[in-house]
C-alpha cells in the first residue's frame, strides 16, 4: 500500500480538470447521505481522499471523521474543514485508537483495490470493533475482475459528457496512459474481488452483507457493500 500512499500524497493527474474533481467528490457525498442513519451519527470515511464535499455528510450527522493516510491529503482536509465542528480529521493510527463501538457508520470508497488482501482483513477486523450494535459498514466502487480499464474510461467519458468536461476528459485519458498510475497499475496491479469473493470475505470477517443495487460514485460497472456485524 506504500506506492498507493505516496501516489496520493503527491500531485497527479488523476482527476482531469476541476470540474472533474468537484463532480467526483460531490457524487461520492451525496450517495453516503442515503447510509448516514441519523442527525446524531458519528461517521468515519476512511480513505476519504479530498472529501471536497464532506460538509454535506457531516450537515447530515452529528459528527464526521475523515481519515486518509496521505500526510498531504490531511493537512488540506484540515485546512478546509477547519471552521467546521462537526468534521474532525484523523489519521488512520488515530482511528485505531478510537473507542469500540463509537461509530455508527463507517464508509470506504475506492480503497479495496489499493489494499492487500491481508490488509483488507486487518480493516474489516478494526471496523467491527469499532462499529456500535447497529452500525453499518459500506464498502464502495470495489472493483471487479471484470471491469478494465476501458470500462473505467467509458463510465468517465460518459460523466464527462454530462457534466460538461468533455474536452479535458479526453485530453486527461491520453495523459493517464504515461502516468504513475498507468504505471503501478501495471507494476503493482489492483485488488480485484467479484461479489462472491467479497461476499465470502466479508461474512469470513463477522459480517452479515449483501451488494447494494447501485455503485457509491458514478461508475455502475463496480460494486457497493453494506455489511452489518453479526452480533
Amino acid at each position: 500500500m506504500r506506492e498507493w500512499v505516496a501516489f496520493w500524497n503527491a500531485d497527479n493527474s488523476i482527476y482531469v480538470s476541476t470540474r472533474h474533481r468537484d463532480v467526483h467528490y460531490r457524487r461520492i457525498a451525496d450517495d453516503l447521505l442515503a447510509y448516514v442513519p441519523g442527525p446524531r451519527a458519528t461517521v468515519l470515511d476512511y480513505g476519504c481522499g479530498e472529501a471536497l464535499h464532506a460538509d454535506r455528510v457531516a450537515a447530515a450527522a452529528g459528527r464526521l471523521i475523515l481519515s486518509d493516510a496521505a500526510p498531504n491529503v490531511r493537512a488540506a482536509l484540515a485546512s478546509r474543514f477547519a471552521d467546521n465542528p462537526k468534521i474532525d480529521v484523523r489519521t488512520p493510527e488515530d482511528v485505531a485508537a478510537l473507542a469500540d463501538g463509537s461509530i455508527d457508520l463507517v464508509a470506504m470508497v475506492s480503497v479495496t483495490q489499493y489494499l492487500a488482501p491481508d490488509e483488507l482483513d486487518q480493516l474489516l477486523a478494526l471496523f467491527r470493533r469499532l462499529l456500535a450494535p447497529q452500525g453499518r459498514l459500506v464498502i464502495a466502487d470495489v472493483v471487479p475482475p471484470s471491469v478494465s480499464p476501458l470500462t473505467d474510461a467509458a463510465a468517465l467519458l460518459r460523466l464527462a459528457q454530462a457534466q460538461g468536461f468533455l474536452g479535458a476528459a479526453i485530453i486527461g485519458l491520453a495523459r493517464t496512459a504515461f502516468s504513475d498510475y498507468r504505471r503501478l497499475r501495471g507494476s503493482i496491479g489492483l485488488t480485484l474481488y467479484d461479489e462472491a469473493a467479497m461476499a465470502a470475505k466479508l461474512a469470513t470477517a463477522g459480517y452479515a452483507a449483501r451488494r447494494a443495487p447501485h455503485n457509491v460514485g458514478y461508475n455502475p460497472a463496480r460494486m457497493t457493500f453494506v455489511a452489518e456485524p453479526h452480533l
